[in-house]
Order: C-alpha cells, then structure tokens, then sequence
C-alpha cells in the first residue's frame, strides 16, 4: 500500500515542535510504562548469531538482514527483527524476579515492510518482558497487564497535549476487550483488518484476543510466531489464545491503527503444540528452543509498543516519517513534498 496523506492535512506542530514533541514523548512514556509494569531499562541487542534462534523470521518467511563480520570469526549475523525470545534469556540471565521486568529501546530493519503512512522498515520500539508466576498464565492477568499499559498511554496522552496546547485527547478512559472469533462473528463479510478499522471506529480503543491461530472460519485473523505468543491455550467458550494486540482509532487517518502486539509467552507444551501446527518441529533443536524445553527460560509475559507509532498516533501525524527517520520511495516524497508534509 502506497502512502496517502488524507485531504485537508497539516500538521499541528511545526517541524521543530515535532522534534521537540517527539523526545518529550519518549522519555515520558518509557517512564510511565516503567512505573506500571515495574520495569527496568537494558541496552538492546542490535545483532544476533542466527543460530541461537532468537530472531522472529515468522518461520522462514521474513529474513532479515545478514552479513558477516571478519573479526568475529567471520561468523553471519543478524539485524535484529524483534527481542521478544532474547528478552527471556535477558530475564534468566538477570534472574528477574516475578512481577518485575525490562524494557529495551530496540531499532530494528524489516526490509520485507511495505512502506506507507504507518509502517517503515525501520521500526523503533519499547520492547518489554515481565515474568511472570505459572498460575498467572490466565486472560483475566493479560487483561490487567493490558489496562496498565494502556494507562501509561493515557497519561502519555495528557503530558503531550499539556505541553502543546494545539494538540487534544481523543482517547477513551478506559479499553475494550474482544476475541479475534467475535470479530470474525460479527464481521464475517470483511476482512481481518476492516474488521478491526470498524471495531476501531466504535470503540475508540480495544484490545483484540487471540491471533494467530485458525478460528472457526478456517482462517487465521494474522499470522505469529510460533515460539514467542501462546495463541494456542484454551480460555473458554471456545476461544483460544493469551495474546494480543493494542488497536486504536486514528481520526487523522479515519482508520485502525495497531499500536502494540503483546502476549504471555509460550511455555514448553505451548512451544510444541506451536511448532507442530505451523509444520516446524525442527526448530526446537536450536538453542533458545532447547533451553525453553529444559525450563532454563522464566515464563514470561511481554510484547513491543511502536515508539515511533505512539509519537505518530500522539501528535496526530499523516505519516510516520514525519516522526521517524527512514527511507521512503519516491512517489512518497513527491506526494508529501507536494502536500507539505515534512519528513524528518
């Protein structure tokens, strides 16, 4: 999907403004979140060895950008997709006790993105991880997790729109809560994300259950790993899945608009039931797999919160790049230079 800056915008700030808004929000979010979810600040990994396992290549379809490094043996790495699996080695390797976390502030290439008003392939995010007790495992622990974080937002919300007065809140108090099934049942004509931009409109914010797994109308509502979310347990009524996603009405671009995609992890039976129904048992050989199996990884819920997005989202921007600092092609730069959009 090409980029397209709806009629009528201009940006509320001015280019420095936005700069200025953009580091304002990222400290004050990351402390708020921080606060929630108890959460302590790490240095991010940027590269990973590829046979460790730790990178999301949503098996085998997304690769990610690999080299090799001469004074490092002249061993391939990684660029790194996600950190959601090196987060639970980073929670053993401290050993983090229940109910504290870590954040890391991840930038990350996805070369396979389509690059449009929201998404880059550079993609920036707080990626966090808490652990977490076994009988913690449940949808009713998600869902407090999920109004924390959606809290911080809030409060993201109020400092930014203190401090620049032209901006207002449109977010509602408090967030709604459906299963991928119900909005298939309730939707059955559209597709997955026109099923979200409609819950999206009515709701203002929701927190969409379970994706990832087959539903009832023998189709998936997206696609996950199968070794980070468990999107495979039974939570009743014949639902399945203990993950999810944030999904917000922008009123900039009159459409849904993901914010965070979250879950409590896998723990060892869910990491076979998940490999053997996407058809990848081979992977429980490599290491990180391995080490879940043997119970040397903590359980652990945890997930990515797009900084850029929230400053997009916040500042009520067309087009991330007006938040971010990528690359874009160039209809994208002729359209916005065009409309006067301007790209940092």
């Amino acid at each position: 999907m090409s980029s397209i800056i709806p009629p009528g915008y201009r940006s509320l700030l001015t280019p420095w403004e936005t700069q200025e808004a953009v580091w304002f929000l990222r400290q004050t979010f990351r402390e708020k979140l921080a606060a929630a979810l108890d959460l302590a600040p790490i240095a991010a990994r940027q590269l990973l060895f590829p046979e460790a396992g730790l990178n999301d290549d949503l098996h085998g379809e997304r690769r990610p950008v690999s080299f090799a490094i001469p004074c490092v043996d002249n061993r391939w790495v990684e660029i790194v997709h996600s950190l959601s699996k090196w987060k639970r080695g980073e929670l053993a390797r401290y050993d983090i006790p229940v109910g504290k976390g870590i954040y890391a502030e991840m930038n990350a290439v996805r070369t396979y993105e389509t690059a449009d008003n929201v998404h880059s392939v550079f993609v920036d995010q707080w990626d966090w991880e808490r652990r977490i007790a076994e009988e913690e495992r449940t949808l009713g622990f998600l869902k407090r997790i999920v109004r924390k974080i959606y809290g911080a937002v809030l409060d993201a919300e109020t400092a930014v729109c203190g401090r620049f007065p032209r901006l207002e809140p449109v977010l509602p108090k408090e967030i709604a809560f459906l299963h991928s099934e119900e909005l298939s049942a309730r939707y059955p004509e559209y597709s997955p994300a026109q099923r979200e931009t409609e819950a999206a409109k009515t709701l203002g914010a929701f927190f969409l259950i379970g994706i990832g797994g087959i539903l009832r109308d023998g189709r998936k509502h997206d696609d996950r790993d199968p070794d980070s979310d468990d999107w495979s347990t039974p939570t009743g009524n014949g639902f399945h899945g203990l993950n999810g996603d944030i999904v917000l009405w922008n009123p900039v671009l009159r459409s849904r608009f993901e914010l965070s995609s979250m879950g409590i992890r896998v723990d060892g039976r869910g990491l076979l039931r998940q490999l053997d129904l996407c058809g990848c048992p081979h992977l429980r050989e490599l290491e990180f797999h391995r080490r879940l199996l043997a119970g040397l990884i903590p359980l652990s819920i945890g997930g990515g919160i797009g900084i850029s997005r929230l400053c997009m989202f916040l500042l009520r921007k067309a087009h991330i790049g007006e938040v971010q600092s990528s690359v874009w092609p160039e209809r994208t730069l002729r359209e916005c230079g065009e409309k006067g959009v301007v790209l940092l």
